[in-house]
């Protein structure tokens, strides 16, 4: 899987280097703000504390202008932060370790930590108020991209409920993370996992039901965070330093708040869902306790990860958390905030 990944960045990478220099030139925007690209993994309300950074203006307040992307897979989002295209990555760790490993001197590294559970919901096709592991024997099942976060944290799980992941059942890796739920709605799989709001969205619809939460199942494990170049975080502590300290202030936001009123916060970030989904989608985060209180990650947490990573055959070696994982400027923001 290391390879494959790496393979597919480095395409990726060639591709976006013939453009960048037509699109790598940057200015301060009219307001005298630094304008920053960030590259998400996907857009979800799991991400909910990253949302109320943006409309509450607290990127702003640290002199920054935040645009977004969606970058549909760990790897092509690594790949636009390798190449330039983007300035920082927000998706899962396992990036980050991947990379390393290949042995680049410009490799990734984490300044910022914003989820510690798995934010995916199993979803059926069919009611199941009583929902066992073992139900899941034969069943046909579209988890996501092999290697990726989602898709080895839940083969760990069965892996856990003694189920053979092999021979008890199928994990269908054939459709493109982009395209599962589409493919679920029109009848391929028995389950499909799903990030809010699309897993109450299909429940709301009748055509699926969510019968159990990944994340709850799965325990603690770093599951996104930020990440930019080694090089480029060097080269621009005060913008990683105010992006970190926007991050924190969101996070401790989202603590002080309700579903309600956090789902009013990210509601222009979500404009196709009706405010209700955004509450009930929220609060199924906060059930979970979904998102990090601050954004340090620990070596027992990344350790922890990198267990699921080899339990799932896609770690040859480990990473170095030294090296993979800068928490300064997140140790810092914890200061900077909390003194003022």
């Amino acid at each position: 899987m290391v390879k494959s990944f790496l393979k597919k960045a480095a395409i990726f990478s060639l591709c976006l280097l013939i453009i960048l220099p037509f699109t790598a030139c940057k200015k301060d925007n009219d307001k005298g703000l630094k304008k920053i690209e960030v590259s998400e993994v996907t857009h979800s309300v799991f991400y909910a504390p990253q949302y109320v950074a943006l409309n509450l203006g607290f990127f702003e307040d640290e002199g920054l202008d935040v645009s977004l992307s969606v970058g549909q897979g760990a790897d092509s989002v690594a790949a636009a932060v390798l190449s330039g295209q983007v300035d920082i990555g927000f998706a899962g760790p396992e990036a980050s370790v991947y990379i390393y490993n290949e042995g680049r001197e410009n490799y990734l590294q984490i300044f910022s930590q914003l989820t510690q559970k798995d934010g995916s919901f199993l979803v059926s096709r069919e009611k199941n108020e009583d929902f066992k592991w073992t139900d899941l024997k034969g069943k046909h099942i579209l988890p996501g991209r092999r290697g990726g976060v989602p898709f080895m944290t839940f083969e760990y799980i069965l892996k856990q409920n003694g189920l053979d992941t092999e021979k008890d059942l199928l994990l269908d890796n054939s459709v493109q993370f982009a395209m599962m739920t589409s493919a679920f709605s029109s009848g391929t799989g028995d389950y499909v996992t799903a990030f809010e709001p699309t897993a109450s969205m299909l429940e709301k619809e009748g055509k699926g039901y969510i019968v159990a939460s990944i994340g709850e199942e799965s325990g603690e494990i770093p599951y996104t965070a930020y990440f930019a170049s080694k090089k480029y975080i060097e080269q621009n502590e005060d913008i990683i330093q105010g992006f970190a300290n926007a991050v924190y202030k969101a996070q401790l936001w989202c603590q002080e708040h309700t579903a309600e009123e956090i789902a009013t916060a990210i509601e222009k970030s979500f404009p196709d869902i009706e405010h209700a989904l955004l509450v009930t989608s929220v609060q199924s985060y906060m059930d979970i306790d979904a998102w990090c209180k601050d954004g340090v990650m620990t070596e027992k947490s990344l350790n922890r990860l990198q267990d699921v990573i080899e339990e799932a055959g896609e770690l040859t070696k480990r990473a170095d958390f030294s090296k993979t994982v800068n928490n300064t400027f997140a140790q810092n923001a914890i200061k900077n905030i909390n003194n003022k």
